[in-house]
């Protein structure tokens, strides 16, 4: 008999926004640095990724804006829900990010947040560029297309 994992429950939480407003250029994953109620509600999966942005200061980088509702089950021990939280990457990741992100037109987006086979919380950040308006209607087009061909297939 398989070995039961405590962790079986699937958290993958995306950005959808995120994809149709910046084109990414490179993808990283990165650790988070949580409260111990962060991590359990991230767990019943309250988290919303829509407003999140990512930001350096003193060369570390920080997310804002990343709303992980308060935890149901505490009682004064909760957390703030958007507070500023803190992104753990390795250093030439750090380093590279930075100076691709003191280009112009660059920013650092938060595309999905997940829980890994550890049990710890991650998230996924890309290295975008923003969209004009034609290649929205571009990105919706072949969303359309990709749509017909699925319909065709069945």
């Amino acid at each position: 008999m398989a070995k039961k994992n405590k962790f079986d429950k699937i958290i993958n939480i995306r950005n959808k926004k995120a994809s149709f407003e910046f084109e990414f250029l490179d993808k990283f994953v990165a650790g988070l640095a949580l409260m111990g109620t962060e991590i359990k509600s991230i767990r019943e999966g309250k988290v919303s990724l829509t407003e999140a942005y990512c930001y350096f200061r003193k060369g570390e980088l920080y997310i804002k804006q990343m709303h992980i509702a308060p935890y149901s089950q505490a009682a004064h021990f909760n957390h703030d829900a958007v507070r500023e939280r803190k992104l753990l990457l390795q250093k030439q990741e750090l380093k590279k990010l930075e100076n691709k992100f003191a280009e112009k037109g660059l920013s650092i987006v938060p595309v999905r947040i997940f829980i890994n086979d550890r049990g710890l919380a991650k998230l996924e950040i890309a290295l975008a560029k923003g969209k004009k308006i034609h290649d929205k209607r571009q990105s919706i087009k072949e969303k359309d297309a990709k749509r017909d061909l699925q319909r065709v297939a069945y």
